[in-house]
C-alpha cells in the first residue's frame, strides 16, 4: 500500500451519485478511493425487484454509457417510459406529454436503486477504484495540498480532495459548517409494486391529491411502482392496511385510471424533506448528490440532479488537472459549486412550489390551478421545454 500512486480524489458514500463519481474520475486518469459503511449487495434478477426506482433521464443514462455501464443496467431489467400524464383531483384539470415532443422513443426510465448502484460497484476494481466498505470516517483533517481522514480499522487516508457523497444528512458537510436549509414537508413516500388491471402504456401516471401526489411508475414485469406521498399520520394509517385495503385505497387514489389494483407487494416508506447546502465547496472538499441537495420526489429528479453534479465535477477536475492546477484548490471547487448551487438549487426549489401549489386546495386557488394546466396542455412548445429540462438535454 505504501507505494502506490497518491490519492488524487477521496469518497465519501458509495451510493449512485458517489460511486458514479468513483468510476468517472478514476476513468479519466485520476487515482480514487471510495469509502461507505456497507456494501451493496450484488444485484440478482432472481430476487424480488427493489422497491426504491429512480426514473433515469436521457442524462443520466448518457453518463452511465460513458462509463460502461449503461448496456448492462439497460439488459437486466429496466422499463422505458415514453410519455406522462398528470392531473389534478381537485381542479379535474390534467396535461401530459410524450417523447415524441423531443423526437426521441422514450422520456427516460423506470430502474431498480440497487441495480444502477450494484453495476456500478461492479465496475470499480476494473477502473482501478480502491473500495473499502464497510468502513466508518472520522474527522477529516487538513495538511499541506491534502486532506487526511482517519477510518475506524486504525488506518489513515489522504487525498488532494475529499468528496462528500455520505447522504441528506451527510457528516462530513455538517463537519465541514456548511447549513443546509429548507424544511421537513411532514410527509413519508409510501412504495410497493403493484399489479394492476390496465396495461401501463409506458407512461408514468401522476395525481395530485390533497395530501400529497401519488405516482405510478411502468415497470419491465407489466406492474407498477407507486410513490405516494401522504401526511405522517395518513402514511401510518395506510401502512397499517391489509393488502386488500391497501389495493382499494390506492385505487381510489389513482381515480382508478388503471382500473382496480389487485395485488401489492411489501410496502415500505421513507421520510420527506427539502434541503440545500448553503455552499456545495469548502477547502479541499466539495458536496455531491444527496449531501447537497434533498429534493421531493413528485418530479422523480432526485438523482438525475445527483448524476448532473458528477458530470459536472469531473468536467471541472478534468480542466483543472489539464491546464496544470491543483484540483483541491478552492477556485477549481468553486467552479463547480457555483455551477451546480445554481442549477440544484432552482430545480430543488422548484419542485418545491409546485408540491405548495398542489397542496393548497382553496376554491379560487384550485380554479386557477385548473386553469394552468389546461393551459400548459395546449402549448407544445412550452411543454416541449419542460420535458428537455427534465431530460437533461438543455
Amino acid at each position: 500500500m505504501s507505494a502506490r500512486r497518491p490519492l488524487d480524489a477521496l469518497i465519501v458514500g458509495g451510493g449512485m451519485a458517489g460511486a458514479a463519481a468513483a468510476l468517472a474520475l478514476a476513468q479519466a486518469g485520476f487515482a480514487v478511493a471510495l469509502l461507505d459503511r456497507q456494501r451493496p449487495p450484488a444485484w440478482s434478477p432472481a430476487a424480488p425487484p427493489d422497491l426504491r426506482v429512480v426514473a433515469l433521464a436521457p442524462s443520466s443514462a448518457q453518463l452511465l454509457d460513458r462509463s460502461g455501464v449503461w448496456s448492462a443496467i439497460a439488459a437486466a431489467r429496466v422499463s422505458p417510459y415514453r410519455a406522462m400524464r398528470v392531473w389534478d383531483a381537485a381542479s379535474g384539470a390534467e396535461f401530459g406529454f410524450d417523447a415524441a415532443l423531443l423526437d426521441r422513443n422514450e422520456l427516460g426510465w423506470i430502474v431498480e436503486n440497487n441495480l444502477v448502484q450494484s453495476a456500478l460497484w461492479q465496475a470499480l476494481a476494473a477502473a482501478g477504484v480502491e473500495c473499502r466498505a464497510p468502513v466508518a470516517v472520522g474527522a477529516a483533517v487538513q495538511e499541506s495540498g491534502r486532506v487526511r481522514v482517519p477510518l475506524d480499522d486504525g488506518s489513515t487516508l489522504a487525498a488532494r480532495l475529499l468528496i462528500a457523497a455520505d447522504g441528506r444528512d451527510s457528516p462530513l458537510r455538517v463537519a465541514a459548517g456548511i447549513a443546509s436549509r429548507g424544511r421537513d414537508y411532514g410527509q413519508r413516500a409510501v412504495v410497493a409494486h403493484l399489479d394492476v388491471e390496465r396495461p401501463h402504456a409506458d407512461t408514468a401516471w401522476q395525481r395530485f391529491l390533497p395530501g400529497g401526489p401519488l405516482a405510478l411508475l411502468p415497470l419491465a414485469d407489466g406492474r407498477v411502482s407507486l410513490v405516494w406521498s401522504l401526511p405522517e399520520t395518513e402514511a401510518a394509517r395506510v401502512l397499517a392496511l391489509d393488502d386488500a385495503d391497501f389495493c382499494a385505497a390506492v385505487g381510489v387514489g389513482s381515480d382508478f385510471r388503471l382500473g382496480r389494483v389487485r395485488a401489492t407487494s411489501p410496502r415500505a416508506a421513507f421520510a420527506l424533506r427539502l434541503g440545500v447546502a448553503q455552499r456545495f465547496a469548502a477547502s479541499r472538499l466539495v458536496l455531491l448528490g444527496d449531501a447537497a441537495h434533498a429534493v421531493h420526489p413528485l418530479a422523480g429528479q432526485g438523482i438525475n440532479l445527483g448524476l448532473r453534479d458528477v458530470a459536472e465535477l469531473v468536467a471541472v477536475l478534468v480542466a483543472a488537472r489539464d491546464a496544470g492546477a491543483d484540483i483541491g484548490a478552492d477556485s477549481v471547487l468553486r467552479r463547480y459549486a457555483r455551477r451546480r448551487r445554481s442549477a440544484d438549487t432552482l430545480d430543488a426549489h422548484g419542485f418545491d412550489a409546485i408540491a405548495r401549489a398542489f397542496a393548497i386546495d382553496a376554491a379560487p386557488w384550485t380554479a386557477l390551478r385548473g386553469f394552468g394546466m389546461r393551459a400548459l396542455d395546449r402549448l407544445p412548445a412550452l411543454k416541449r421545454r419542460l420535458a428537455a429540462h427534465a431530460a437533461g438535454l438543455q
